[in-house]
């Protein structure tokens, strides 16, 4: 009776403690912080790209036991807390052991600490200089029963991973294994797993980057007491001996660091829920090589100019590659810039996007004639880069060489504000000055566009005409866009790519690409955008201020850039050959007229070409600007009576071009040729012999006539041999110098095609 008594006041006595424990529980709660998340960015395969400090500013990547190597939790837990699994939070056995040890020393030899007991210390750290009096080890092991309490063993041992002091202002199992050792938690070995488990035993004094011959020391005793457990093997601690320890000072690990700033403000905007970590789309082995790339062409860029790339995958429209400035450590290139998404002048880039728009609305073919001369189109006058003119080229031609004047020629005939509307719809949003209309400067890059926008666009080219908006995360939505037909699409890549010849196939090649350069006004933007069969990717170099960039242009300094880009993509199956679609077959057709060999009589086929027809169609020549007659001449009679037969002629403008115009069929000047331009200072048919001892003639020429009517104001452009030679100003004197014997030809020509030819000889010495 006594017994069973006494047995009822201990289970009374319990069920009181018990219930003394649980309001002292509620009362005061522990202080177990909320799980933190969408702090870190990571990569397509989880590799952080950029961390931000949590809201106390400290580095901390969530995991949980799950995503930490079983090396690391067994060397933790057998060093730490063998018994973490069983123990309700505090182990008696150890507790007395402590006692004992402190009654016989007079001090704290061991504070008998669980793991638990250590996660309480972590969320509620004691003030200084009471960390190891009884007091603070009494309030630990309170808290240490409330956790058990509360949380289960895996939520106990998270916290643990998730907050372990690890040095400085680094916290968690995994931002130190990323920090010291360049690795994730997933996957240490038996010397790493030692190191970080020993680590929080003393986070400042043992800290691997800055005391490595302690930490090493640490790490052994770990190893020593696993071994002497049986829990690792005596082979496996002594190969993990032979680690030495060494680290890196701790700074920030940062890859895309633009592109993780860009989705870390996405993810606040858009309320991301708490769990995983930013995901983006970002593969951490092509962008480490870009970056290693830009830093190395960095030295090479004057100061102040930065440089933006972009890599897009062309079946999920997944962005791969994003660097936002060439070097990210870099304040005096303005860095901090993300120039993928800067508006900016796009130069020439534009132009594929227009010939495919003509070869679609059966304006052209790939061979269709065009005149590179100077024109006047309602008084803008456009020239060349190279301040050069070819005369007669083709729409390939055209196109590879990023000629302007038959660019413009084009836009003006199927209309700035149509051709910039369906840009828009491909997602090509061309910004203009307030107030301004689409114009014929919109080819030439009158309108800002960004690299992000552009690489969407030119994904066409690759994909069957679809433009597509490049992801940055991988469940954004699949956005395309029908930007041009996929024939269109297949002549404008193959003349990119190789020059649009079906007779003249593509060399093969590493690496096929399709590439389009482009340079804005004033070199204040240089771009390079390429295609190849899995990717699309876009350069762009300049100053983020805008400020001109003289002697950098597409062509040098993007160009050259794009291609070592290129280098590094990912190796993967792409076809020998590109897929030609059924409407794109090949043809034979002939200059001037511009129609189908089989169509065209001989005589008037003045020169074969081979290219490719679109849905069947070769179009004729483009009418010539000013004109009402073709360039077929019918057959009839002459003014005097006489007969001449059908003939056909070259446009005028591309007369002062050419050495095999033919003559009218009855002798009479073209009315364009009759126009007052005349060249002053030389007659036709002049012979010249140089003076002794001179190596050269020189000569002093002016226009004068029509262009010198103008008040001076119209350009007249000089070509001797055919060549572009100099641009002056109506009735402005130059002076040529002739030193190569025999005869020339000397040619001066207005933006209206009106042109003066004479033709002298030069005897030598």
């Amino acid at each position: 009776m006594r017994s069973w008594a006494t047995r009822s006041r201990w289970r009374w006595a319990a069920a009181g403690g018990l219930t003394a424990l649980l309001a002292l529980d509620q009362a005061l709660p522990p202080p177990i912080p909320p799980t933190e998340r969408g702090s870190v960015i990571v990569a397509a395969d989880g590799t952080p790209l950029r961390t931000y400090p949590s809201a106390d500013g400290v580095w901390r990547q969530p995991v949980t036991p799950a995503q930490v190597a079983p090396l690391y939790l067994e060397a933790l837990l057998q060093y730490e807390d063998r018994w973490f699994r069983w123990h309700p939070g505090v182990n008696p056995l150890a507790l007395l052991r402590a006692g004992w040890q402190w009654v016989r020393a007079g001090r704290v030899v061991s504070g008998g600490s669980t793991l638990t007991m250590q996660v309480a210390r972590i969320l509620e750290p004691p003030a200084p200089g009471a960390q190891r009096t009884a007091r603070a080890k009494l309030r630990q092991l309170l808290r240490a029963l409330q956790l058990e309490l509360r949380l289960s063993k895996t939520e106990i041992l998270t916290l643990y991973l998730n907050h372990a002091p690890m040095g400085g202002i680094v916290e968690g199992v995994e931002m130190a294994s990323r920090t010291y050792l360049g690795k994730s938690a997933a996957s240490l070995s038996h010397a790493e797993a030692a190191l970080l488990a020993a680590l929080p035993q003393a986070p400042s004094r043992l800290r691997p980057d800055r005391a490595p011959a302690a930490a090493e020391a640490a790490r052994d005793k770990v190893l020593e007491r696993l071994a002497q457990q049986g829990r690792w093997s005596a082979a496996a601690v002594a190969d993990a001996r032979l680690e030495r320890v060494a680290a890196q000072p701790i700074r920030a690990q940062w890859l895309a660091p633009l592109a993780a700033e860009r989705l870390r403000r996405r993810a606040l905007a858009e309320r991301h829920p708490p769990g995983t970590p930013v995901r983006s789309t970002i593969d951490v082995e092509l962008q480490a090589s870009i970056e290693r790339i830009l830093l190395d062409r960095a030295n090479r860029l004057p100061p102040k100019v930065s440089a933006a790339v972009l890599v897009m995958h062309n079946d999920t429209l997944e962005v791969q590659a994003y660097a936002g400035s060439v070097d990210f450590g870099d304040g005096k290139r303005a860095a901090h810039v993300d120039m993928t998404r800067g508006v900016r002048s796009p130069g020439s880039t534009l132009k594929p996007f227009l010939y495919a728009m003509a070869l679609d609305d059966g304006l052209v073919h790939s061979e269709s004639l065009l005149i590179d001369a100077p024109q006047s189109f309602g008084g803008y006058q456009p020239g060349n880069f190279q301040a050069s003119f070819s005369g007669a080229v083709s729409v390939s031609e055209a196109l590879q060489k990023s000629l302007n004047v038959p660019a413009v020629d084009l836009l003006d005939r199927i209309g700035p504000t149509r051709f910039a509307a369906q840009l828009r719809g491909a997602g090509v949003r061309l910004r203009l000055l307030q107030g301004d209309a689409p114009n014929l400067s919109l080819i030439l890059g009158g309108g800002g566009t960004t690299l992000e926008e552009l690489v969407g666009a030119y994904r066409a080219l690759a994909r069957g005409g679809l433009a597509g908006k490049p992801r940055l995360m991988p469940d954004e939505p699949r956005v395309e866009q029908r930007l041009m037909s996929e024939g269109a699409a297949f002549i404008v890549r193959d003349i990119l790519e190789g020059g649009g010849h079906p007779e003249r196939p593509f060399a093969a090649a590493p690496r096929r690409i399709a590439w389009k350069t482009g340079t804005s006004f004033g070199f204040r933007d240089a771009w390079a955008i390429g295609v190849t069969p899995t990717h699309t990717l876009g350069v762009w170099v300049g100053r983020p201020d805008g400020t001109p960039n003289p002697g950098h242009f597409g062509a040098n300094t993007a160009a050259p850039l794009l291609h070592d880009i290129v280098a590094v993509l990912p190796d993967a199956a792409a076809p020998a050959t590109l897929a030609r679609p059924a409407s794109v077959q090949p043809a034979l057709s002939c200059w001037p007229l511009g129609q189908a060999l089989e169509a065209t009589a001989p005589e008037h086929c003045l020169e074969r070409r081979s290219g490719w027809a679109l849905n069947g169609a070769l179009p004729p020549t483009l009418p010539e600007r000013g004109r009402t007659d073709g360039l077929l001449r019918a057959a009839g009679h002459c003014a005097d009576g006489r007969p001449h037969a059908s003939q056909a002629r070259w446009p005028a403008a591309l007369e002062a071009f050419r050495s095999d115009t033919a003559a009218s069929p009855c002798g009479e000047r073209a009315a364009v040729s009759g126009l007052p331009l005349r060249i002053v200072g030389l007659d036709d048919g002049a012979v010249l012999r140089a003076a002794p001892g001179a190596n050269a003639i020189p000569v002093a020429l002016s226009a004068q006539g029509q262009a010198e009517a103008r008040g001076g104001a119209a350009w007249v452009h000089w070509l001797i041999d055919g060549r572009h030679a100099q641009r002056s100003r109506g009735g402005e004197a130059w002076t040529l110098r002739l030193a190569e014997p025999g005869r020339h030809t000397i040619t001066a020509m207005d933006g209206s095609g009106r042109h003066h030819r004479i033709a002298v000889t030069v005897v030598a010495k």
